[in-house]
């Protein structure tokens, strides 16, 4: 079969499977995320506590995802996904249970919430590092990394659309519920795939060192080092809106959980939209350029969101923050994978694991707390005006790094012809 250029990456059985699974689970994590942020404002009407609850999810990827690096390079890969993969599984089962006997309280949520963030520490490593695996063709790596973006950013759309309606007509513990069930879909399709047994190039050593190792070879490398940076920052700045969201959602727009929807699946809109865009890349040639204009996009979609009083402004200035984040974030993924050698990958995705969703936490209850002086807009402005700060900062390094990475690179592009 002749595969469109959007969709090489689908001429891999293995990532047929993981793709088709994960269309499935995909929208029962966004379904979930949307209930949490929901309950928690519902029940405590409180920005700061919005931010707790981000912090407790997230934290646990800055602490232990480097170490979980370790063992993503040391034992299967494949077989940590599918184990993280049932433990998420009886995490979301586990919510369902409080929420539909009434018995939820904010504590649950955060308690629950530091689980998953556990579990994801060890989960996304795997996850990052599985797609070279999961792709025969290495010419074909950038498109699975997009079509990976795409199929999250169009649950992120879809999801928590449908959990707006689930929550006003049937409540969160369905959506809990529904999560719980849709991980059946990947682990059935991990479980089928046929993964050629992956050869250890070194003995292991001390975990310590090999963790020393890991951080030696990302920081020490001037490409990788700059976009780890630059993820970190703007994931720290430029990503709590998300928490933010439900006082926009409630104060600002009085409405309620369907409210809360749309506005997320706004920037899923704008994230599908550029993740649909790098997915059509046939080289990693400009996505120096491509990261910029995310920051970019980023910033200015942070302040018009932070000073919008009308809906339909408000959920274009977000469609523009998502697709903002989807360009720098997948392209400065593509990257690394290009980038990072084999037998240290384990190790270098889960730094960069931990610059992407782990300094999140800290960005989550740092807006918390400002939000709870300035108010939300103030908070939203004042991360859109450092978004913009920062790319600034990446862009005037560009040619420096460039020229560092181009011996990898150049190896690259004669693969990709």
């Amino acid at each position: 079969m002749r595969w469109p250029r959007l969709l090489l990456a689908l001429t891999s059985r293995n990532y047929r499977l993981f793709f088709a699974g994960q269309m499935i689970s995909l929208m029962g994590t966004w379904m979930t995320q949307t209930a949490s942020l929901w309950l928690v404002y519902h029940l405590s009407s409180s920005a700061f506590l919005l931010g707790v609850v981000g912090f407790a999810s997230q934290i646990p990827m800055f602490v232990f995802a480097p170490l979980a690096g370790v063992w993503v390079d040391r034992i299967n890969r494949h077989r940590l996904l599918v184990a993280t993969q049932c433990l998420s599984m009886l995490q979301s089962l586990a919510l369902a249970v409080f929420a539909l006997t009434h018995t939820i309280a904010v504590a649950h949520l955060i308690a629950l919430s530091f689980v998953q963030g556990f579990i994801n520490a060890f989960d996304m490593p795997a996850r990052q590092a599985l797609v070279v695996e999961f792709v025969e063709a290495k010419e074909h790596l950038s498109n699975a990394i997009a079509l990976n973006s795409s199929l999250f950013n169009l649950a992120r759309l879809v999801g928590p659309a449908i959990a707006g309606f689930v929550i006003a007509g049937f409540g969160a513990g369905v959506c809990y519920l529904a999560d719980a069930v849709s991980y059946l879909a990947v682990i059935t399709a991990l479980l089928a795939m046929r993964l050629r047994p992956r050869r250890s190039v070194a003995p292991p050593q001390h975990p310590w060192i090999e963790l020393q190792q890991g951080f030696g070879y990302a920081f020490g490398f001037a490409p990788i080092r700059g976009l780890i940076e630059l993820v970190g920052l703007i994931s720290f700045i430029g990503f709590a809106y998300t928490v933010l969201t439900p006082v926009f959602a409630r104060d600002v727009f009085r409405g309620d959980a369907r409210t809360l929807g749309w506005l997320m699946s706004a920037s899923g809109v704008g994230a599908l939209s550029a993740a649909l865009y790098l997915g059509t890349r046939t080289s990693v040639r400009g996505l120096g350029n491509v990261i910029t204009l995310g920051g970019g996009l980023m910033g200015i979609g942070l302040i018009g969101f932070a000073v919008s009083r009308w809906l339909a402004v408000s959920l274009v200035c977000l469609a523009l923050v998502g697709m903002g984040g989807v360009l720098l974030m997948a392209s400065s993924n593509t990257l690394v994978q290009t980038l990072v050698e084999d037998d240290k990958r384990g190790r270098v995705m889960s730094i960069f694991t931990m610059a992407f969703t782990g300094t999140a936490p800290l960005g989550n209850l740092a807006a918390g707390t400002v939000a709870g002086k300035v108010g939300a807009a103030g908070t939203l402005a004042i991360s859109g005006g450092l978004c913009g700060i920062v790319i600034y900062c990446f862009y005037r390094k560009i040619p420096r790094l460039r020229a560092a990475a181009a011996p990898v690179l150049a190896k690259s592009l004669e693969v990709e012809g």
